[in-house]
């Protein structure tokens, strides 16, 4: 089969032809028909110490969908021809982390095709070496989401980034009572923030970012709910034009969107708008040291949490809201590139994308 291999650290991806998989007695074997590719994805190939790459040379691809073509015998509950998005994460099922749902802090907790951030994460990325920038890969039953008729693959290959933004959303809490602030509205990570804060209810969301255009386009999913806010344009500090729609509580929920390498700075203008005992999540690529102001932050009884990546459950109720409806998928605009153009695919994504309304897709077919 071809697969798009990394062999050297920091090097273009290279279409080679390997062997097809073969399930082992607990895995299932998967075509895919289509893989995400994200903005940052190129960075993940020369990462700075503190993530685990996998073994080079190593098949990439992080968000992929696709067919069940075969299953292992030790298989149950999945079946030859269901379709599925593979969600990416890997861990042991076994810890107490695991058991207690926090999967990504599972000392084998790794990203299938990206990178693993577990102590142990090597591993699980040496089991499971198959990307989804392949025709074929493996995979351990507990990753699967079912994806219903109404969606497409490509859309499906967007689900990391939505299933991101969407467990950062649950981890907050966001109801039909929660004014949600999102910086980095119109991003990658952003916009599906924004259409899941809709579907969840929140009834008044402020959605920041620079380009004045792509906010725009924002605001118009559901303008009687979103209001905007452009930094470029406006010189009014993001706290206190938040405080403003707010008549003056700030945002009970303040959720960083921010791409990666964002600056601490930037992280800081939106936490500023946080209401006395809101929460602040913070799923997005802010680096570097942030200086919190830990004694405000008690005495205004705040939270600051972070959220990584989310669960084949988050993954399965996503499907759920896109099959009812209640998500416009249709804002979305598919650039779809064959494997064999696959670093054209990467380069495109980094550079030419419309905020988070692109999803570029790579198709092994």
């Amino acid at each position: 089969m071809r697969a798009a291999r990394l062999h050297e650290r920091g090097a273009k991806l290279s279409v080679d032809i390997v062997d097809k998989p073969s399930p082992r007695s607990g895995d299932v074997l998967i075509e895919v028909k289509a893989c995400g590719m994200i903005p940052n994805f190129q960075n993940t190939l020369d990462l700075p110490p503190g993530y685990n790459m996998p073994e080079l040379p190593a098949i990439y691809g992080l968000d992929a969908a696709g067919v069940v073509v075969e299953t292992g015998s030790a298989v149950r509950g999945v079946e030859v021809g269901q379709r599925v998005y593979v969600n990416p994460a890997r861990y042991c099922t076994n810890c107490d982390a695991c058991k207690s749902g926090h999967v990504m802090a599972c000392d084998y907790a790794a990203l299938n095709g990206y990178y693993g951030s577990g102590t142990k994460s090597l591993q699980i990325l040496a089991d499971y070496p198959y990307g989804g920038l392949a025709d074929y890969m493996t995979a351990p039953p507990y990753c699967l989401v079912n994806l219903p008729d109404k969606l497409s693959f490509e859309m499906a290959a967007r689900w990391g980034y939505m299933g991101t933004a969407y467990a950062a959303l649950q981890r907050a809490k966001v109801d039909m009572k929660t004014t949600v602030l999102i910086n980095g509205a119109s991003g990658t990570l952003g916009l599906p923030a924004v259409q899941f804060a809709l579907a969840l209810g929140a009834p008044l969301i402020l959605a920041v970012g620079r380009d004045p255009e792509l906010l725009d386009r924002v605001r118009a999913i559901a303008p009687e709910r979103i209001r905007v806010h452009s930094t470029t344009l406006s010189a009014q500090s993001i706290e206190d034009w938040a405080r403003v729609q707010t008549n003056g509580r700030g945002a009970q929920v303040v959720l960083d969107a921010l791409p990666m390498y964002s600056s601490p700075a930037d992280f800081l203008a939106a936490a500023a708008a946080l209401a006395r005992g809101g929460i602040h999540v913070n799923p997005g690529g802010v680096f570097g040291e942030v200086a919190i102001d830990m004694l405000q932050a008690m005495n205004h009884e705040q939270t600051y949490a972070t959220s990584l990546w989310f669960t084949p459950n988050q993954g399965q109720e996503m499907a759920h809201l896109a099959a009812s409806g209640m998500l416009d998928l249709d804002v979305y605009e598919h650039e779809i590139y064959p494997l064999a153009e696959v670093n054209v695919a990467m380069e495109r994504a980094r550079t030419k994308r419309k905020g988070g309304f692109s999803n570029y897709v790579v198709t092994p077919g």
